[in-house]
């Protein structure tokens, strides 16, 4: 380990890392609690209030690969500190829009930056900490991305009834300028192998995503037997097939190595955070839609009300990490997988215009404890028997598979409730959201079945050092 490293306490190492991944995590969803209000504002449809949302999913997705390439070749902490310039910069251009098209091209511009910040705080983390403390201190990183989720929404609904929509973003300024010289004195450099760059990869697994998440957005309007509609999903699956043809046996320098699947952890770790992904964060955008279109709640008591799902990784997630690095990754998963299933189903069951609000505390606080067993967990298991030089990608990769979980998820949820005539009022919502978040239990329970197939425990040696 460098010699820089040693001399940062583990604390600090963990700060300077988490706080920018807070950010970037925190605004998965703190633009989900605003939408109602920015839909007014700015006159936007549903489907491009679903854009603000995929803008930032899909850019992040598609350029997380580039960007861990780019961190082996020019160093991990240089790219992870331009990716914060980058989304700082982007959330001021966010405060300033005054209509839907500029919000969204911001929003692009935000996943860019958070491509960078996610999956290189994680492989920054593993190579700046001792080994002895990898296992907490990654527990630690996953807990503090779970609250940058599970916060979005009440940060996002105080801050929105407090000021306005446009300071969710504004926020973001100041912390971001704060942790550009923290990370530059604490985080020392480090690369991977430095190996061309696979343009035509990031090429093909940019436009094979975008194609799939189009064409389910645009369904609905468009009419599912459209050309436009039939043309995108099917176009983008044939150029993903074409970038795993392109990966597997041409590139110089695969911007995924396939090779990497072989290991076991690796393959259902992403598998179960596509599943997870997909099933909370399109869960989160109709729930929260539930709450201030039919019972009427404001963006702030929206976000309270989500309170009991929020506050459970405060009591959980710092536990997390010492749990798994005693039983193992894969019963605290499955466990938490099915908390999370039995919540949205609960929720979906329940969901009625005229059901009291306290009925959503059980179901709130099971997908709240569900969550925070699934985040740092996952990252455990994707990094588990990955050597070094591997880590960066190997990260860079779950998040892609995560990523394209959340745009795929909101952009199913908001097909099937605009399929079953949903529109966002008092009367023309529920009956059109509820099997919406029954798809989700079910995706949940899928993923609860597949994290069966994780290995049993943590490597020997790992838990005998955390």
């Amino acid at each position: 380990m460098d010699q820089t490293s040693q001399r940062r306490p583990a604390w600090l190492v963990i700060l300077a890392l988490s706080f920018p991944m807070f950010m970037a995590s925190l605004d998965n969803l703190v633009v989900t609690n605003a939408l109602p209000v920015i839909g007014a504002d700015l006159h936007a449809s549903i489907e491009q209030l679903t854009w603000t949302v995929n803008a930032y999913t899909l850019t992040f997705a598609s350029c997380i690969l580039m960007s861990s390439a780019l961190a082996d070749r020019f160093g991990r902490r240089s790219v992870f500190l331009l990716g914060v310039f980058i989304f700082t910069a982007s959330s001021a251009w966010c405060g300033i829009s005054n209509n839907i098209g500029a919000l969204i091209t911001a929003r692009t511009l935000q996943g860019i930056g958070g491509s960078a910040v996610m999956p290189l705080s994680l492989a920054l983390l593993s190579t700046s900490v001792p080994e002895r403390l990898r296992a907490t201190a990654i527990g630690i990183w996953g807990g503090v991305a779970g609250l940058g989720v599970a916060l979005g929404p009440l940060i996002g609904g105080a801050v929105v009834e407090g000021m306005n929509w446009h300071a969710i973003f504004w926020i973001n300024v100041p912390f971001g300028l704060l942790c550009i010289p923290l990370v530059w004195i604490t985080i020392p450099e480090s690369r991977g192998r430095p190996e061309p760059l696979d343009f035509l990869g990031l090429a093909l697994v940019g436009i094979g995503l975008f194609g799939i998440t189009y064409g389910i957005v645009r369904g609905n309007d468009a009419g599912w037997a459209s050309m436009e509609v039939l043309t995108a999903p099917i176009g983008g699956v044939l150029i993903l097939a074409s970038f795993i043809w392109w990966e597997s046996s041409h590139a110089a320098s695969p911007l995924l190595p396939l090779r990497l699947f072989s290991n076991r952890s690796f393959s259902m770790a992403n598998i179960v955070g596509f599943l997870f992904f997909f099933g909370i964060f399109g869960a989160i955008f109709i729930l929260i839609q539930f709450l201030q279109v039919v019972q009427g709640a404001n963006p702030l008591e929206a976000g309270l009300m989500t309170m009991p799902w929020t506050l459970a990784p405060f009591v959980v997630s710092p536990l997390t990490g010492l749990l798994t690095s005693r039983v193992g990754t894969r019963p605290v998963i499955v466990v938490g997988m099915a908390l999370m299933s039995i919540g949205l189903l609960w929720s979906g069951i329940i969901l009625d215009p005229s059901v009291e609000y306290i009925h959503f505390v059980p179901p709130f606080m099971a997908a709240g404890v569900g969550m925070s067993l699934v985040f740092a967990p996952i990252a455990t298991a994707t990094l588990q028997g990955m050597a070094p030089e591997d880590r960066a990608t190997a990260s860079g990769t779950n998040m892609t598979v995560r990523q394209v979980g959340v745009a795929l998820g909101v952009a199913t949820l908001t097909a099937i409730f605009t399929a079953l005539n949903g529109v966002l009022s008092p009367t023309g919502f529920t009956d059109a959201a509820s099997p919406a978040i029954l798809t989700d239990a079910a995706v949940m329970m899928l993923g609860t079945f597949a994290a069966f197939f994780l290995p049993k425990h943590v490597r020997a040696e790992e838990k005998v050092q955390s």
